[in-house]
């Protein structure tokens, strides 16, 4: 008994030296810590506070090293997380369609065949434009993402080994211009605003009007004596010239307008607003004149049939636009899915048929007057037909802008056409600059502000490349080797025009804009992205 005795005091014993001990060091914590806060409060700077002061130190020193670390842990994990996760799902899901049209097709989708063209170029085309979006300059807007594309197009026809296996035929590409171009003229028709239409003023009608009409006739009168081109076909390289680029244009004007720029006066929502009625002008005319110069007949004839277009395409346009206004009604299921299926398709239809029957200028005509009343009757639900819209854009515009650049050939150019071509080009910008200093005269505007909207009216990008190559398209359509002479210099005008004066126009504006407009002190946020939705 006594030996068990023993064991239990000595345990007994052990215990309160282990409380014992663990109640002093808690003391020696508590101590510590408080010493730590006075030196932290820089009352007693004491050991324990320099001492957890290093530790500090040492902490801020390591998250970086941690986060490189962690990066590569999750870079090279199994399985793959991030960028190479994201990579190797990109890369399988390029080889998945291709093997699921090969398995369809056969050799249409092998090298030289059309559909192997079709998926190459449209790939080629979206890493272009991923590639230009990422060049990003200090103080200046990004470069647009379609030069990249067009540029794209343009080395896989030129690349001698590329150009061998990557062939696409011109009924596929005339095609798919044209669905491109459908998809233009029905954004072009729903983004119009019938308020703004309404309250527009007398330098946002100038502004549309004044210089674009300038531009098309001193382009069509240097066409006619430089390069040796027909009236008409004059013309209509003239309105394909005249068009500025709202792909280019907007962008450049929402970041200068979220940046306060010009916001005082109005200049970004001048420039936005007048854009659209600009591509308008420039579209029609152009469907005009094409209608002219594909006709027989004597002159006064050729001009009662592009009356005639008109009257044709506003007509269909307006009876389809009433249409697709009440049906399908607005009590049905899917409905913005069913409205934008409707008026896709019929815009396609309307382009595409219009060219089958003869009348070529009608169809533009008929999809925008259709756009335009269909969205005055869908109200609220016009934006989300909007974005489907949008979406379709998204997968057509590296193929227009790709198949553009794919069309221009280096060995098939004429130092001396390609000259004329640029002078042409050059003198028009020229004279439109100085149109559009004239038109905002009167207007509230001091001379800076007159400059800038000189400089940022330059752009072209989106028009040039929908009906620049229009007209050479229906030139192989009648097999006339002259007429797809000139529609060659149509083409080649256009994609210059492209490739000069798109990223010159957007690094003007983005270098102009904070130096000659003034800044906003005062700046309502709600009020400025409220402008900001219901503009783009």
């Amino acid at each position: 008994m006594r030996g068990g005795d023993k064991i239990i005091e000595h345990q007994d014993l052990e215990q309160s030296t282990a409380v014992i001990h663990t109640v002093s060091a808690y003391q020696v914590t508590q101590e510590e810590t408080v010493m730590n806060q006075k030196g932290l409060d820089g009352n007693e700077p004491t050991e324990g506070s320099n001492v957890l002061n290093g530790s500090e130190e040492r902490l801020q020193e390591t998250p970086t090293e941690l986060n490189h670390l962690q990066r590569l842990k999750q870079t090279f994990a199994c399985p793959p997380h991030g960028l190479l996760d994201r990579v190797i799902t990109n890369v399988t899901m390029v080889v998945l369609l291709w093997a699921v049209v090969w398995s369809i097709t056969g050799s249409e989708c092998l090298p030289g065949g059309n559909l192997f063209g079709i998926i190459i170029l449209f790939y080629c085309a979206i890493i272009g434009g991923k590639l230009f979006g990422l060049i990003k300059l200090p103080t200046l807007p990004p470069l647009p993402p379609l030069l990249g594309m067009l540029l794209a197009g343009f080395l896989i026809r030129n690349v001698p080994v590329i150009s061998d296996n990557v062939q696409i035929k011109h009924k596929w590409s005339s095609a798919l211009r044209s669905i491109a171009l459908s998809i233009i003229l029905v954004r072009a028709g729903l983004g119009l605003d019938s308020k703004a239409l309404k309250k527009l003023k007398g330098v946002c009608v100038r502004l549309s009007i004044g210089p674009c009409l300038v531009e098309a006739c001193t382009s069509a009168v240097l066409a006619r004596f430089l390069m040796g081109l027909p009236w008409q076909w004059a013309f209509i390289l003239g309105f394909v010239v005249g068009a500025v680029s709202p792909a280019v244009v907007v962008p450049s004007m929402l970041l200068l307008q979220e940046g306060g720029y010009g916001v005082e006066k109005g200049v970004p929502t001048l420039l936005i607003a007048a854009g659209s009625f600009d591509d308008i002008l420039a579209i029609t005319g152009f469907n005009t004149c094409l209608g002219m110069a594909f006709s027989t007949g004597s002159t006064v004839l050729n001009v009662f049939r592009g009356v005639l277009e008109v009257v044709i395409g506003v007509a269909a346009g307006a009876l389809l636009g009433f249409f697709i206004r009440y049906f399908p009604s607005s009590d049905q299921g899917k409905l913005v899915w069913k409205r934008a299926f409707l008026v896709l398709g019929l815009s396609m239809l309307a382009v595409f048929s219009s060219i089958h029957f003869g009348f070529p200028g009608s169809g533009g005509l008929c999809t925008l007057v259709m756009a335009f009343l269909a969205g005055l009757g869908w109200t609220s639900k016009k934006a989300e037909v909007q974005k489907i819209i949008a979406v379709a854009w998204d997968i057509f515009q590296p193929l227009l802008f790709g198949l553009i650049g794919a069309e221009v050939s280096v060995a098939s150019l004429r130092p001396e056409t390609v000259g004329l071509c640029i002078a042409t080009l050059g003198i028009a910008v020229l004279i439109r600059m100085l149109t559009t200093y004239l038109m905002v005269c009167f207007a509230g505007f001091n001379i800076k502000e007159k400059i800038f909207i000189s400089f940022a009216w330059l752009p072209k990008a989106t028009v040039q490349a929908a009906i620049g190559s229009v007209a050479l398209d229906t030139a192989r359509a009648h097999e006339d080797k002259e007429l797809e002479v000139y529609g060659m210099d149509v083409l080649t005008v256009a994609f210059l025009a492209i490739l000069i004066t798109a990223p010159i126009g957007s690094l003007l504006i983005g270098l102009l804009g904070p130096r000659l407009l003034q800044k906003a002190e005062y700046q309502n946020e709600d009020e400025v992205q409220g402008d900001i939705s219901t503009q783009f």
